[in-house]
Order: C-alpha cells, then sequence, then structure tokens
C-alpha cells in the first residue's frame, strides 16, 4: 500500500543537563561540565516514492538527546542528528504555523527542527557572588514541528480517464511497469509509475462524477496530477457517450483546481478494437469539439502504439 499522506511529528533532542560537581581534595571548587547538544533533525529528498510507508506504524520520530555534562568540566556528548528521507513531491505543511516546504529536488536537504541547547554545569555558572553554584542547568528542549505530509507526484505524463478506460493497460504497453489489469472499474486503487524514454509516466486512479467531492476514490489522487506537463486523457472507443466520458473528468479536474484545465493534453481513444473502424470514426469526429489532438489506440495493435510512442517523441523535443 502506498502511504502519499499522512500528519507526522517530529521532535530534535532535547539538550543535555549540567552537571553539579566539585573537585576533590584541597582544589575543591565546580568542575561539572555542560550538557552536550540535543540532535537536529533534516529532511533529505529521496526518488522511493513509497518512503512516507515509514510512517505506517509510528507517527513521531525523535532525534537522539544530549548527554549529561561530566566530571572536571567535560561536555557531554551531543545527540546524534536524525535523517528522514520525504519522496520527491513531497509537500510538508506545518499544521502550528502553516508554512511550507516543497520537496521537488532529490539534491534539496533541509534543517527541518533543530536541537536544543545543552545546560550549563556548575563550573560555567560560578560568579565572584556565588563560588560554588550547587545547580546546573537542565539542558533546552529541541524543536518540535506537528507536520502535514502529502505526495504530489511529479511526472511528465499523466494518464487520466474514467474507470476501466484502459490506463493500466497502455501504460504496462508503453513502460515497463507491471500493473495489474482487469475489465471491471476501480482496479488501480493507487496511483502507478512507469519511465518511457526517461519520461516518468503516471496512472491516475479512475475518476468519477463528483470525484472533487470525494465520490468514488475521490479527490485523494487528483492532486498527483498537479504537477503533470501533459495529460493523456483516455476515452474507450466502447463507451456510449465519448463527449459525456470526456466532459465528466474535464469537468472534475476543473471543480479541484482551475489551473488543470490550462495543462496540455492529448486524447488517446482506447480499446479500437472492440468497435468497427467505422465507428471509430465516428466517435474521433465527435471528439474534435474539444479541439485537442486525438489518436485513436489499442493495445493489441503495435501499430497505433508506435504512433502514439512517435507523438509523444516530437512533444520531448
Amino acid at each position: 500500500m502506498l502511504i502519499d499522506e499522512v500528519e507526522i511529528t517530529l521532535k530534535a533532542g532535547h539538550g543535555g543537563p549540567g552537571r553539579v560537581s566539585f573537585n576533590p581534595g584541597k582544589k575543591k571548587g565546580p568542575n561539572g561540565g555542560n550538557g552536550g547538544k540535543g540532535g537536529n533533525i533534516y529532511i533529505s529528498v529521496t526518488s522511493d516514492l513509497r518512503a512516507l510507508n515509514q510512517f505506517s506504524k509510528t507517527k513521531i520520530k525523535e532525534a537522539e538527546n544530549g548527554e549529561m555534562g561530566g566530571h572536571f568540566q567535560k561536555t557531554g556528548s551531543d545527540g546524534k542528528d536524525l535523517e528522514i528521507y520525504m519522496p520527491i513531491g513531497t509537500e510538508l505543511t506545518d499544521l502550528q504555523t502553516g508554512e511550507k516546504f516543497e520537496f521537488n529536488d532529490l539534491d534539496k536537504r533541509i534543517l527541518i527542527c533543530k536541537g536544543g541547547l545543552g545546560g550549563k554545569g556548575n563550573f560555567e555558572l560560578r560568579s565572584p557572588r556565588n563560588t560554588t553554584p550547587l545547580t546546573a542547568q537542565k539542558g533546552l528542549e529541541g524543536q518540535e514541528r506537528h507536520l502535514k505530509a502529502e505526495l504530489k507526484f511529479i511526472a511528465d505524463y499523466g494518464l487520466i480517464g474514467l474507470p476501466n478506460a484502459g490506463k493500466s493497460s497502455l501504460l504496462n504497453e508503453l513502460t515497463s511497469a507491471n500493473v495489474k489489469t482487469a475489465d471491471y472499474p476501480f482496479t488501480t486503487l493507487e496511483p502507478n509509475l512507469g519511465v518511457w524514454e526517461g519520461k516518468v509516466m503516471a496512472d491516475i486512479p479512475g475518476l468519477i462524477e463528483g470525484a472533487a467531492e470525494g465520490k468514488g476514490l475521490g479527490i485523494k489522487f487528483l492532486k498527483h496530477i498537479e504537477k503533470v506537463k501533459l495529460f493523456l486523457h483516455l476515452v474507450p472507443a466502447d463507451s456510449g457517450d465519448v463527449s459525456r466520458d470526456y466532459q465528466t473528468v474535464k469537468n472534475e479536474l476543473g471543480k479541484y483546481n482551475k489551473e488543470l484545465l490550462k495543462k496540455e493534453e492529448i486524447i488517446v481513444l482506447t480499446k479500437t478494437d472492440l468497435v468497427d473502424q467505422k465507428e471509430v470514426k465516428q466517435k474521433i469526429k465527435e471528439l474534435k469539439k474539444f479541439k485537442k489532438v486525438i489518436i485513436p489506440v489499442s493495445i493489441h495493435d503495435w501499430d497505433s502504439l508506435e504512433k502514439l510512442r512517435q507523438m509523444l517523441q516530437a512533444d520531448n523535443n
């Protein structure tokens, strides 16, 4: 199962307490060392889109605390920093401040929670008025954040359409993906990815009327197409109303985010092997009113798949 949305708590390490101790014998006097600094928490980016699954069992991550100061003014060891990897395309929102962080670059690394400073030992707390302090500082709390992590795929191509439009089958044919397919709706319960000519292609689970309000698989997957560069809008040739099928999906995209309607789009008329050529031509004529490039395809017709590949190749150039 792909976790693509989760609320988490990140807590940097607590600063170690200072020590109260004194020199033995004639020297006497305080010698307690300072506590070590608490560990920081950093976030880096990974290409592993399942990285949020690390939060399936525990949603709290904590860096190591600093150690207590030692005798003879020895500073305690700093807590170890914690590195957390988020999948590329993740957006983090601080639920308390509203601050947002986007991770769209594999080279990105940020400090998200700063470790607390260690407390001063009684050696550093001595003064002319108090030459033998009997207390030490406890150390400061590490920074804590309550965050919402949302994965939004960064794909070059997004396969969209109603359930059972043939998205997973086409993804399998065009890429090295091996997605489960079947002749019934909602076979795909989570987005799938494949790579073609170095470009990432995302198969977005089927949308239905009302998806923007949460019906069917709802907006759970709509967010994954916000950053897609080109839509391949699949409409099955055996549909009783191709215009309605096309418009249903477009309406849901517009309700969710009107910017999605501005994205480049190719209409792919799928499953052309299930109807005769006369009907294919009639369906293409009907879809032309949407003023998009239309290409008929069957996964059982190598030539039609090759034409689609050539079209995508031209788009790459």
